[in-house]
């Protein structure tokens, strides 16, 4: 089949690399305009530029796809499909008419759970014990559209929103393969989204990343585990943000008030409104990320109250 692939992000490549690996033929790549990044601020393609520009693949950025000049460009293709990954675009209706074939989305969850923007990090925080990638058909709703494949991932107790992307841009690449088979031999089969069973992944704020030490220690390790690698959970230690990595919860009954920092055998243990979290990973201004023991070689923490 002839190809239009629309993503942006590192979740996007792997998506790609099996299209550019297949008997397909990727026609054209959309992406986000480039986008300052680093200390210097200087303008960086994204990923899937990268990969497309190596395979030598016609790259288009526009900044919104509305205009008439994008819409002729998209259909001078000629594309059976589109295929695409977290874009970060919302296409028009006109758009997804164009391909003989219409468009398909690869969703970070098992619809119709976790539509949205944020679907792996709330998964987490939210103690789901699995998730997975939905390869579905685009419509104009959000997130909605028919359910065409799904691949499932078990989470990990330790699996933090990092190694889930990675686990899952994977499987989204393993699921549309397998559609795109389906496609051609004409045995899809369309299965509409129970409404019912739908709820949202609101986009992440930085300001969830403060810790409210009142809650337990089982909900806050997951919210760190989801917010690694972004925002990153963090509390205050003598006025300085220290940012949390790692932590698990320590099956002890706090006797502590929420927040209070109880040290004892090289372990830095938080009070919380059930048990204590044991951090394992911070990070201070201006710091490197560090294991605990070497925080507490450098920090007198015992007895310190966070938050």
């Amino acid at each position: 089949m002839k190809i239009i692939f629309a993503g942006t992000p590192e979740f996007a490549v792997p998506c790609l690399q099996m299209l550019l690996d297949s008997e397909h033929e990727v026609c054209a790549v959309y992406t986000q305009p480039d986008r300052p990044a680093g200390r210097g601020r200087k303008l960086q393609p994204s990923p899937v530029k990268e990969l497309a520009l190596s395979a030598d693949i016609p790259v288009f950025q526009p900044l919104t796809m509305k205009t008439s000049e994008d819409l002729q460009q998209i259909s001078a293709f000629n594309a059976d499909l589109m295929v695409v990954v977290a874009y970060g675009m919302i296409l028009t209706q006109a758009v997804l008419d164009v391909p003989k074939l219409g468009c398909i989305n690869v969703h970070a969850s098992l619809l119709p759970r976790w539509r949205g923007a944020a679907p792996i990090q709330r998964a987490l925080m939210a103690a789901d014990q699995k998730t997975g990638v939905t390869i579905m058909q685009i419509v104009r709703k959000l997130d909605a559209g028919d359910m065409l494949h799904k691949e499932e991932c078990a989470i990990a107790d330790t699996d933090t929103a990092g190694d889930l992307h990675d686990k899952l841009s994977v499987l989204g690449a393993i699921g549309l393969a397998k559609v795109l088979a389906q496609i051609e031999a004409g045995s899809v089969h369309p299965e509409a989204q129970d409404e019912a069973l739908v709820t949202y992944a609101e986009k992440l704020e930085k300001s969830e990343a403060v810790i409210d030490w009142t809650q337990t220690a089982a909900d806050i390790a997951r919210k760190v585990r989801g917010l690694n690698a972004w925002p990153v959970a963090q509390t205050l230690y003598q006025d300085n943000v220290l940012r949390i990595w790692q932590a698990v919860p320590v099956d002890d009954e706090a006797s502590l008030e929420p927040g209070v920092v109880r040290c004892a055998d090289k372990h830095l243990d938080v009070a919380t409104g059930k048990g204590f979290l044991r951090l394992l990973e911070v990070q201070l201004p201006g710091g490197k990320r560090m294991p605990v023991q070497a925080f507490l070689s450098a920090h007198n923490a015992d007895g310190v109250k966070l938050g």
